[in-house]
């Protein structure tokens, strides 16, 4: 059986007390992106220093990349995520913005997703999420303009 995966808004109560607890994560594992992948996701998407500041949770069978034994974050899943899937804008976006997204699907792994240090196909993870309740709009929106070359903030 497959199914199709869809992306849908939801309003911001409904995402709290169905997304807010780690325990909806599917999957046997649950664990965060440590901060040094966090900084090192900043990065790669041009964002400045210390724009990330929610947990970014990861979910799945096995936490480990099989063959180098590193942890698989958001780090992983965006990399592999920006060799044509998606721009860092909007990945950006989901991270910061005050909308609220989920996939909707069969729990299966996660497509496409390579471990950014030795480039193995990572199978099993099952979900990732975050939880930036407090980012303002206004501050997302500066972000967007240094990610595209704009000023920096004094």
């Amino acid at each position: 059986m497959t199914a199709q995966r869809e992306t849908v808004q939801v309003d911001h109560d409904l995402f709290r007390a169905v997304y807010d607890s780690p325990a909806s994560l599917p999957g046997r594992h649950r664990w965060t992106t440590p901060e040094a992948d966090v900084r090192r996701l900043e990065k790669l998407l041009g964002m400045p220093a210390r724009s990330i500041g929610a947990p970014l949770w990861v979910s799945g069978d096995e936490p480990d990349c099989p063959k180098c034994g590193r942890r698989v974050t958001w780090y992983d899943i965006v990399s592999s995520a920006l060799s044509g899937l998606h721009d860092k804008a909007m990945i950006a976006t989901v991270i910061l913005g005050e909308r609220k997204y989920v996939n909707t699907e069969i729990p299966d792994a996660i497509a496409g997703v390579r471990c950014s240090d030795c480039h193995t196909a990572i199978d099993g993870l099952r979900s990732f999420k975050c939880h930036n309740w407090a980012y303002a709009f206004e501050a997302l929106e500066a972000v967007r303009e240094r990610m595209a070359g704009g000023p920096v903030p004094a």
